[in-house]
């Protein structure tokens, strides 16, 4: 795996990604205004021209909504990554009384050492049975990874290891505050389409005119506001996805291995063609954190979906395809006490 060469071109993507993301934000202000200047034009034939202010006042409100989602979004996550993994059902690791989490709380630790920042809270979800993991935290003050029991009961260290290089990427590039910001615009984005649909449906009586003052803007407003959304979405997944791509190769460089997250996806391939539910966890969180998991529940539309698909991380990882692997609870078990340092 070349994963200078990656960690490269996913850098590069995220750029453009980012950068079109601004471009769709100013898309939808100039479309709303478009769209409210039609309306305008339809509701009140007999006038010419627009009100004072007219244009900025539009301008002004759609972006509050916007900066105002965003704000109410974030805002709602600032209890930090611990209480977000709390929130998804996972405990601090007992290292002092279970082998599997000391080894856990070791390889955090030698991990934080390699890449030369704080150690991040370990956790660990005990009711999650299929192999996940996800990093949470606004930095690294507050920054914790949480692994399911699958994952303690059935990698060997190597592959423990890889996984949580994995999450140390998400936290060291700063992906989890990215992808929350992310999230928060695309909620602000909604609001949008939630403004033009309130206006749109104000007739309480159910008397709706297209020609009322009201609904016809309102409509211009879902119709411009849904586009952005959409457009938000799409965005936020293809960001996510490349932060993916970006966090597998640093995971190679961190542990200078392919077989340990390599081997990882691979098992996590083989839960999911014996039809095991790895992705879980996802359904337990916020929406904004699924983004955070190692694996995520599938979208049915794949320009939605927030991760690539394990075929084409694993033959990132290889530099060819390789086949799924069967996960077994006993694949880590040490033999001798010395076997978790």
């Amino acid at each position: 795996m070349r994963f200078f060469d990656q960690q490269e071109q996913a850098r590069a993507q995220t750029l453009r990604l980012l950068l079109l993301f601004g471009v769709t934000v100013i898309a939808l202000v100039v479309a709303v205004n478009v769209a409210l200047a039609l309306a305008w034009r339809a509701v009140t034939p007999g006038l010419s021209g627009y009100p004072a202010y007219f244009f900025a006042v539009n301008t002004t409100v759609i972006l509050l909504f916007v900066l105002g989602g965003w704000w109410l979004e974030t805002s709602a996550l600032q209890g930090g990554g611990e209480a977000l993994a709390r929130q998804a059902g996972a405990r601090e690791a007992w290292p002092s009384v279970r082998d599997a989490e000391r080894r856990l709380c070791n390889i955090v630790s030698e991990l934080a050492i390699a890449v030369n920042m704080k150690p991040p809270r370990a956790m660990v979800l005990t009711r999650q049975h299929g192999i996940n993991a996800f990093a949470a935290g606004w930095d690294e003050s507050d920054a914790v990874v949480a692994v399911t029991q699958g994952a303690l009961d059935c990698l060997s260290r190597d592959e423990l290891q890889g996984l949580l290089a994995h999450e140390f990427s998400h936290l060291r590039e700063g992906d989890t505050r990215l992808n929350m910001r992310l999230a928060g615009m695309v909620f602000g984005l909604e609001m949008v389409f939630n403004l033009g649909a309130s206006l749109y449906n104000a007739d309480d009586r159910g008397e709706r005119s297209l020609l009322s003052l009201l609904a016809l803007p309102g409509l211009a407003i879902m119709a411009t506001g849904s586009l952005g959304w959409l457009a938000g979405r799409a965005l936020k997944a293809a960001v996510s996805r490349q932060r993916e791509f970006l966090a597998d190769a640093r995971a190679v460089q961190f542990t200078r291995s392919k077989d340990g997250l390599g081997g990882v996806l691979r098992k996590v391939a083989g839960e999911q063609t014996g039809s095991r539910l790895s992705g879980g966890v996802s359904q337990a969180l916020h929406p904004s954190v699924q983004h955070m998991l190692l694996v995520s529940a599938s979208s049915p539309a794949r320009w939605l979906a927030s991760h690539p698909p394990l075929a084409e991380r694993i033959r990132r990882i290889y530099g060819r395809p390789m086949g799924a692997l069967v996960a077994r609870p006993d694949d880590q078990a040490p033999t001798r006490p010395d076997a978790l340092f």
